[in-house]
């Protein structure tokens, strides 16, 4: 008999995240890919002093940059305006608008939220290097900037290169289009960004989904993410009134 993965609610997947966790969430910019339902969850739950890892930091509130119109956006803002975020390690974590600053620029701006900035291909790598196995990397991407300062180097092809860790996580929170009993993710559009290595990389991966199908539902050569990476599947409420809930 198959392990049946599947959780009954969002609040039973993210209600063992304790304070001080790393959390890796996944999305690329907007609203797509990102584990909404998840997020809200963690939200009401409310583990603090956590740190979370993305490609961004909430750039959709307040600008609504990359969702749909009428639609309230929810992103990381919803835990940093929560006072739940002791520290951000991102690419982008500003706001879509110099005018308007998220939730995060405000608090680091106060002080209150520590900031790692990581260029968005070392992100992407340092998180499938932990997936795969590997402690650290040579990349020449930062090498000379303020993102090397204090970091080893060395000389390869006559290039500076800049020794980058791998990212680990105790949670990732990430979404996908379908999942079967037993873990196995197929993501779509933006969603197979960064949220395929998040998986890899955590001690715990919480998938939130369209649709939840039975072993052998997802066509083999469309397993993005093998469920062995996959420990919770939560599904994301069925459509109603002709459209989706959430993007």
């Amino acid at each position: 008999m198959p392990i049946d993965k599947t959780v009954n609610s969002f609040t039973e997947a993210v209600s063992d995240i304790s304070d001080g966790a790393v959390l890796m969430i996944g999305g690329f910019g907007g609203a797509g890919g990102m584990p909404h339902l998840l997020m809200l969850a963690l939200r009401d739950q409310g583990a603090r002093n956590l740190t979370i890892i993305g490609n961004t930091a909430g750039i959709a509130a307040p600008t609504g940059f990359g969702w749909p119109d009428g639609v309230e956006p929810i992103d990381h803002a919803v835990l940093i305006e929560n006072g739940q975020i002791a520290k951000v390690i991102a690419s982008f974590p500003v706001s879509g608008s110099v005018s308007r600053p998220n939730a995060f620029e405000k608090g680091f701006r106060a002080g209150e939220i520590e900031l790692e900035l990581v260029p968005q291909g070392t992100l992407a790598e340092r998180m499938r290097a932990a997936g795969a196995g590997i402690a650290a990397f040579y990349t020449p991407t930062a090498a000379g900037t303020m993102l090397a300062d204090g970091k080893e180097s060395r000389v390869f092809g006559g290039k500076e290169h800049v020794l980058e860790h791998a990212l680990y996580a105790d949670f990732a929170l990430v979404r996908a289009r379908t999942a079967d009993m037993v873990g196995n993710l197929a993501y779509t559009g933006t969603s197979r960004t960064f949220n395929p290595p998040m998986a890899m990389a955590a001690k715990v991966t919480i998938a939130e989904v369209d649709e939840i199908v039975e072993p052998g539902g997802i066509d083999p050569e469309r397993v993005d993410t093998p469920g062995i990476y996959v420990q919770r599947i939560v599904a994301r409420p069925p459509a109603s009134g002709g459209g989706m809930v959430l993007p």
